[in-house]
């Protein structure tokens, strides 16, 4: 994650950062969040930091409401911990932990990680969420935990405790409803997402709760249960076994939370490149722009341009790792030095290609002014640098 700067009183313009670079929108930010936090219902969230990345935005969204970071890695736990952040849970297992700060949670979901932990550590269990159809035959979800069943839960924490571990919480990620839109351009694969969510969905609520019970009877005084993402938020708020619920990407919202139905955020952070060739007049090339997100492949990984208006990719290139031809009504008028504004598929993903984001909001007392800035527009800027 990154520093936070001192204040947001330097007025620059976009055309003082040379391209390529990245930006988000506060007031996007802001409203997200108010709207995570209205999802949630009055369920603690916990801020999901490998979707934002940035210290500055992760302590923004603290300071709007989120109790807690879902951290990505130990190293980043460790400098958060070094920072001030006192309730720190890593969402993914580590091989080698190494030495943990006090405020840190790790997440397990084997004794093979179990025995490369020192004792003392605050542990959290890890159980997965998939939905298991056709007598158990097959599988939807992602591949995550070995544990399913609550008699395994709670044999998982009877073997942190016997190896001096504090058991702290339970986890269980509904991926594939959290992190699966119910709206893709496909109307039967629609349908067909949303019956798997409603039936795993009553799956999960029945199971999480079994487990949850098992694993209080061997640590009674269990601290926490996550589970959920920005997509689930308001159906996983609603499980009674559940006391938290994780989110980060939709304080971003990312062009994949296009394919949702229950709610719609604000576009808030755009990555922006120039244009550097006229192959025709019908089209225009900006320079690089490959910044293809992780998942399977397939189009909703692309980056989507956004502004000027009328743009699209080629079908043929897509997004390239040098150059990104666009097309559409949009393209004739641009000219070479121009810039277009994109949109990641993902959240965090934006800043494995960008070290420093702008921070953008409206001028106090300005004009009203587009979702997206135009090109030359004056605003309030902060620059978060990497650390």
């Amino acid at each position: 994650m990154l520093r936070r700067s001192a204040d947001y009183k330097t007025t620059l313009t976009a055309a003082e950062f040379r391209p390529p670079f990245a930006v988000v929108d506060l007031d996007a930010f802001d409203a997200n969040a108010a709207d995570l936090l209205r999802r949630a219902g009055g369920v603690p969230l916990r801020m999901a930091s490998k979707s934002v990345r940035c210290r500055a935005l992760g302590d923004r969204a603290l300071a709007a409401g989120f109790r807690g970071v879902l951290a990505f890695t130990v190293p980043e736990a460790r400098w958060l911990a070094a920072h001030g952040h006192e309730d720190i849970v890593v969402a993914y297992p580590a091989a080698d932990p190494g030495e943990i700060p006090a405020a840190v949670t790790l997440m397990v979901d084997a004794v093979e990680q179990i025995d490369a932990i020192a004792a003392g550590t605050k542990v959290c269990l890890d159980v997965d969420a998939g939905w298991w159809p056709l007598g158990g035959r097959a599988k939807i979800g992602v591949k995550r935990s070995p544990v399913r069943a609550p008699e395994q839960a709670a044999a998982l924490a009877r073997a942190a405790l016997e190896r001096g571990l504090v058991v702290d919480g339970v986890m269980a990620y509904e991926a594939k409803i959290a992190g699966v839109g119910d709206a893709p351009a496909s109307k039967l694969r629609g349908a067909a997402v949303r019956a798997m969510q409603r039936r795993s969905a009553s799956e999960l609520l029945a199971r999480r709760a079994a487990v949850v019970a098992a694993v209080r009877e061997v640590v009674p005084d269990l601290r926490f249960v996550n589970g959920g993402g920005t997509g689930s938020v308001e159906l996983t708020a609603a499980d009674p076994s559940v006391t938290e619920v994780a989110a980060g990407s939709g304080l971003f919202a990312p062009s994949l939370f296009d394919a949702y139905t229950s709610f719609t955020p604000r576009p808030a952070a755009f990555f922006v490149l120039p244009v550097v060739r006229k192959a025709s007049r019908e089209s225009a090339t900006v320079l690089g722009g490959g910044y293809i997100a992780s998942g399977a492949g397939g189009r909703d990984r692309l980056p989507v341009p956004v502004r000027p208006a009328g743009l699209r990719l080629d079908r043929q290139e897509g997004a390239g790792e040098v150059q990104t031809p666009l097309l559409g009504p949009g393209a004739a008028g641009l000219r070479i030095g121009d810039r277009v504004w994109f949109r990641h598929a993902k959240a965090g993903e934006l800043c494995e290609r960008f070290a420093e984001l702008h921070l953008l909001r409206d001028e106090p007392g300005g004009r009203d002014r587009p979702d997206l800035p135009r090109r030359g527009a004056v605003f309030p800027m902060s620059r978060a640098r990497g650390a």
